[in-house]
């Protein structure tokens, strides 16, 4: 019973017992029926001060959960990845790019089922070496940007060098949480971590925060249910993987058993044979595995270049 209803039964009760009440003054206009409702639902309701606010803070608490849900925007330093010699998008025309284009194009074929077979989760691609400093991260960096300037596929760059991640660092990024905290925090959301770049269609995957667990994180159930989320939740995206050398950590091993191709970068005139060799049989068993030979610096022909996939 709103305010109104309740005055006009006081008089009726004080009428039927005799006393001389005058019905009171019209009001000048009625409440717009929008205040009226307002006006009653307010006295109807308990007047305790947390019952009172509780709407609006639920109100608010949800909008500000659904925005913390929400991958971070991050900006990519053009220059200083100029600088690094990586490739960057809008540039003229280059030999790098050209390279990259090579490097890409059986990849992609396996991922589109256009090459001699589709191997499972071909869109997870791994990018490794034998020892430290052939070129690996310069290398998933610039495979990464070339397949992000693709018309029909979109990019994710994971940081999985987890114990010397360097990858964010050459892109003039910053990140304390990532791949690791998904794996050891179950509460955390894969959108807690994700960062969009202002390069269009490129997305990262920080290492997260450094454990001493890491090869079995990696190793872990969570990290296959991780791995089968990336590789099925979006059909156009390529997941690239800076990983550590193979013959360096056991990291490499483990995540080679999750991939659909690897790479393997072996920097030319240095790395001993014996040495390739034995990282190739790291990963023998593994249904695709493609060599590139990196930092050539031999003569050139018309149709050689630094990078090569053979």
């Amino acid at each position: 019973m709103n305010t109104i209803e309740q005055a006009a039964r006081r008089l009726e009760q004080l009428r039927r017992a005799g006393v001389d009440v005058q019905d009171p003054a019209p009001a000048e206009a009625p409440p717009p029926p929008s205040a009226t409702v307002a006006a009653a639902d307010a006295a109807a309701a308990p007047q305790h001060p947390e019952t009172a606010s509780a709407p609006a803070s639920s109100s608010y608490a949800a909008s500000a959960s659904a925005e913390d849900r929400r991958s971070r925007d991050v900006t990519v330093d053009l220059l200083r990845m100029q600088r690094a010699g990586l490739l960057v998008p809008g540039q003229p025309r280059s030999q790098l790019e050209e390279e990259f284009r090579i490097v890409k194009r059986p990849l992609l074929e396996n991922v589109r089922g256009q090459g001699a077979m589709r191997p499972d989760r071909a869109n997870l691609i791994m990018v490794t070496s034998a020892l430290a400093g052939e070129g690996k991260t310069q290398t998933a960096i610039n495979l990464a940007t070339s397949i992000a300037m693709e018309l029909d596929h979109t990019v994710l760059l994971v940081e999985a060098d987890v114990l010397r991640p360097s990858a964010l660092e050459r892109l003039g990024v910053q990140a304390s949480k990532g791949l690791l905290d998904l794996l050891e925090f179950p509460q955390t959301q894969l959108s807690d971590v994700l960062l969009r770049t202002n390069i269009p269609k490129l997305t990262l995957l920080p290492a997260g925060t450094a454990s001493s667990r890491s090869t079995e994180l990696l190793a872990s159930g969570a990290m296959n249910s991780l791995l089968n989320e990336l590789a099925s939740k979006y059909a156009d995206r390529i997941i690239i993987f800076d990983t550590p050398p193979l013959l360096s950590t056991t990291e490499s091993r483990v995540l080679a058993t999750h991939m659909g191709q690897v790479i393997m970068v072996i920097e030319a005139n240095k790395t001993p044979i014996n040495t390739i060799k034995q990282a190739f049989a790291t990963v023998e068993n593994h249904p695709v595995v493609m060599s590139m030979l990196n930092k050539y610096r031999g003569p050139k022909g018309s149709t050689a270049y630094g990078y090569y996939a053979p």
